[in-house]
């Protein structure tokens, strides 16, 4: 980026009537003398729910270089490469899956994730588990909007009402009896976490209790044996969105548990989870977060596999089935200017009680609890809200069986998808990992050493690929999204000034961004085959 685009930025931030991203109306710019106010409207997030932002204290790193408001009188978008990198790098997170003898058997061979805000606090969330009562590993990316409640609740509980869906009948039994009798409980999950994840541990007894109605569910199905892995999936996720409905409505003593239970259901959430096991794959999607497999192919060319459809206005398949489910005379206002009831870009999401439940529903919920304005919640019925439910976390399940040639999975929130197509995400990953398995060529002097000679070894080592920028490929893509100009290549200018702009802007030029990508272990897997 150059200078007169970083200037354009700051420029349009303090002088613009209206400023557009990535063809959302984010923001409106109102001139008032000397003074400017920012009005958000239809906007995919609203500011942090009171309470929710003390409990998110998560990338503060990256508060410290970012500025306010564009009204500071010294504002500059200078940051140094090593200031930059701890921006980028402060989410990182990777895990190497080994078995007992050292040696991996797992057909995961390790998973690398990552994330950066734009909302204050960041609104995305993530999930990595190893199942322990069954067999396979969970990885889960979550969009929030109008706050992170949402997302937060649903990234600690989904992967165990998953899990909880996919037990045997004994185990379920074994579980149950161990709480009867107050004994330790067999682990459900191992979890793989940063260390600034944050968790609801106020809310955990309650979640605790809630997922236990639903084994005592489950087992009162009298069913052996049990659910399909897909069937899991969309029972998980239709039940814990039931859940959270259920929740808000039922009778609270204790003040924060009740404030904790609005936020989560008038807040909303996208959810995107993939469950490996051995050969098989599952991606489970509700909303616009999207899972995209890299494959490399016998000529060494490499292919991307879509393993999602993103829910929203500009799929035919959604407006299709939105329109089954209501009358004819709603078909023209279903999606107003490309978003459900002119309010939400995702058509299927956890939460929403706005567009779940009935107005008086709503209007009864809220007026008995205490002091919603101070949670910024506050009922609002759009036009033409006549049949609810309109929104449906019910999510689509893709099943793929690996094969050697599929080499990694890249799950990621909407803000990675905006600026990078699925062509590209894998093109990035797929040179990176070519870059990691190129091996350093051995720095062996001749005598005498002179300057031709060192410089033809340098060459050598940048023509091989061997100084990476970034060992994390999430943290590697995330440098792409934001800082990538029009010749593909990463901008430094334009990389400080994606992440030096002030809190009132930074929304209208990127998302919040979160990234997962698990590499698949070959041999494994064409074992599988050989023994097959």
């Amino acid at each position: 980026m150059s200078r007169t685009v970083s200037s354009w930025i700051l420029s349009s931030a303090r002088n613009s009537i209206v400023l557009q991203g990535k063809g959302r109306l984010y923001s409106i710019c109102i001139p008032n003398r000397n003074k400017i106010k920012w009005k958000l409207v239809f906007s995919k997030t609203r500011p942090c729910p009171a309470g929710s932002c003390s409990l998110d204290n998560t990338f503060s790193l990256k508060k410290a270089f970012r500025h306010t408001s564009t009204e500071e009188e010294h504002f500059s978008f200078q940051l140094s490469p090593s200031q930059i990198n701890d921006i980028l790098r402060a989410g990182e997170l990777s895990h190497k899956i080994l078995d007992l003898n050292g040696k991996n058997a797992n057909s995961v061979l390790r998973f690398e994730s990552n994330q950066l805000a734009s909302n204050t606090p960041i609104e995305d969330r993530r999930s990595a588990a190893t199942c322990l009562q069954t067999k396979g590993m969970m990885f889960g990316v979550f969009d929030g909007h109008a706050g992170s409640a949402c997302a937060q609740a649903v990234s600690e509980r989904l992967l165990h009402y998953i899990a909880v869906s996919l037990m045997s009948r004994q185990t379920l039994e074994e579980i149950e009896l161990a709480v009867e009798c107050m004994k330790p409980v067999l682990p459900i999950l191992q979890w793989h976490k940063h260390p600034n994840d944050v968790e609801y541990r106020e809310i955990t007894s309650q979640y605790f209790e809630n997922l236990r109605v639903y084994w005592q569910h489950l087992l009162d199905l009298d069913t052996e044996p049990g659910f399909s892995l897909e069937e899991a999936m969309i029972c998980a996720f239709k039940r814990l969105d039931s859940d959270i409905s259920l929740e808000v409505q039922a009778p609270q003593e204790n003040e924060l548990m009740r404030n904790i239970a609005l936020q989560v259901a008038f807040s909303g959430a996208t959810a995107c989870v993939a469950h490996v096991d051995g050969v098989h794959l599952h991606v489970a999607n509700t909303g616009d977060c999207r899972a995209v497999l890299g494959v490399l192919e016998e000529d060494g060319t490499w292919s991307t596999v879509p393993l999602t459809r993103d829910h929203n206005a500009f799929d035919e398949f959604e407006i299709r089935r939105l329109k089954r489910e209501h009358p004819r005379s709603e078909e023209k206002t279903l999606f107003v200017n490309d978003r459900l009831l002119g309010i939400l870009m995702p058509s299927r999401a956890f939460g929403d009680v706005q567009l779940k439940w009935s107005k008086e529903l709503q209007h009864s919920v809220l007026e008995n609890s205490c002091d919603v304005e101070g949670l910024n919640i506050y009922q609002y019925v759009p036009p033409n809200y006549h049949t609810p439910p309109y929104l449906t976390a019910e999510p689509e399940v893709t099943y793929h069986k690996l094969r050697g040639k599929d080499k990694f999975l890249v799950i990621a929130s909407d803000g990675l998808w905006e600026m990078l197509s699925n062509e590209k995400v894998v093109k990035l990953v797929a040179g990176h990992l070519t870059e990691l398995n190129v091996q350093k060529p051995q720095l062996a002097f001749e005598k005498p050493v002179n300057l031709g000679y060192m410089h033809s070894l340098l060459l050598q080592r940048k023509n091989r690929g061997i100084a990476s920028l970034d060992q994390n490929i999430a943290t590697h893509l995330i440098r792409h999204a934001i800082g990538s100009n029009e010749y593909g290549e990463v901008d430094q200018e334009k990389l400080a000034a994606m992440l030096t702009l002030p809190e009132d802007l930074a929304r209208m030029y990127r998302d919040d961004i979160t990234v997962t990508v698990v590499y698949f272990n070959s041999e494994t897997i064409e074992n599988y085959y050989r023994n097959n």
